[in-house]
């Protein structure tokens, strides 16, 4: 091959290669950082999240030993977490003691609906049908009307000044007669009105399923992912599945839209600038059984998906919160279906700053 051939060959690779790194460059989404935030001061698997502005609650947690020789018993705890000034405090515990619950904001209030656990600390675990009003302004608590059934692992979500309580799981009668709690998978779908303090049955969802992510996006709501047959992914009876379903609450119909790319449960959620983002979860297969680090992201508008680059650390249980440019992911566990006790809840508070994005919330 001649020399000036060569050389212009060469000069061409460098400029295809140049170029492939500059719009890599340019479409970088942005990247994650370890380090810089606050890591969550009291680590606990299944914390119930919700945001309020610039603030996120994490509520109570899984059941754990709190003195040598004690019985087992949920944490009462609340965790806020102010997403602008990167700082913690620990507000008023809950009057309930419950893992699993669903929650939503509306009108400055968090709803907290449902979950497994006690109404006391003494008494023996139960599927709730418990409904709570946490205001945030007084630091406190008071009860609502309750749910029509016991349901545990379900998803809220506010649209139109209603919530939105879908999904879960509710008990069963078993053959012996004995209530087997969280055993019966449900699609059920009940609005709540904060002003008349009610609630109204709306069309079920079509596939029933408990730990689903959840989001509101112009006037539709989708539920997304979650797990189906059992409400323990530990066995082999409960599978994950990558359903998503749009419930149009003017219509009350539902509808199917593009699967997810992974099945997964477990997982956290949130939603910002019109795309839902679901973080981490869980996996279990004849082939593994894990977390996960995927972060995929749903665009209801264009019914597609797309990935962000993973998780620095995979883990089920996360709480999600979105915030002026960062997507924060906090918390949860590092080992499938709570392996290894307590011990490995993460403190981690990992964050993914968007590359050039707006400070807007």
């Amino acid at each position: 091959m001649p020399a000036a051939t060569r050389r212009i060959g060469a000069a061409l690779a460098i400029t295809l290669v140049l170029g492939i790194w500059t719009v890599s460059a340019q479409q970088s989404p942005g990247r994650w950082d370890t380090e810089k935030y606050a890591k969550l001061p009291q680590p606990a698997e299944e914390y119930t999240p919700v945001q309020v502005n610039d603030k996120l609650y994490l509520i109570g947690g899984n059941a754990a030993v709190f003195a040598p020789g004690a019985r087992a018993t949920h944490p009462a705890r609340v965790m806020a977490y102010d997403l602008a000034n990167n700082t913690w405090t620990e507000k008023k515990n809950t009057p309930f003691f419950t893992d699993h619950m669903s929650a939503a904001t509306a009108n400055g209030k968090v709803y907290v609906f449902g979950g497994s656990g006690a109404m006391t600390q003494d008494a023996p675990s139960a599927t709730l049908d418990n409904a709570w009003e946490y205001n945030p302004a007084a630091d406190s608590w008071k009860a609502l009307a309750k749910l029509s059934s016991k349901r545990t692992a379900g998803a809220a979500v506010e649209l139109g000044g209603r919530i939105y309580f879908i999904g879960g799981s509710t008990d069963l009668a078993g053959p012996d007669g004995r209530t087997q709690n969280g055993a019966l998978i449900v699609g059920t779908n009940e609005a709540y009105d904060p002003a008349t303090n009610r609630w109204e049955t709306r069309k079920p969802m079509p596939t029933p399923r408990n730990h689903p992510a959840i989001g509101v996006v112009n006037g539709r709501i989708y539920v997304i992912g979650g797990r189906i047959t059992a409400n323990n992914i530990g066995g082999y009876t409960a599978a994950n599945v990558d359903v998503v379903e749009e419930y149009n609450p003017a219509t009350d119909s539902w509808r199917a839209m593009n699967r997810m790319p992974s099945p997964r449960s477990g997982q956290g959620w949130t939603t910002y600038q019109g795309k839902i983002y679901v973080a981490g979860g869980e996996q279990h297969d004849y082939h593994i059984e894990g977390v996960l680090r995927d972060v995929e992201v749903f665009d209801p508008a264009a019914n597609d998906w797309y990935r962000l680059p993973a998780l620095p650390t995979g883990r089920h249980g996360v709480n999600v919160a979105a915030f002026n440019g960062k997507l924060f992911v906090i918390g949860g566990h590092t080992v499938f279906a709570g392996g290894g006790g307590h011990a490995l809840d993460s403190p981690l508070n990992e964050v993914f700053e968007f590359a050039g994005a707006g400070r807007t919330n």
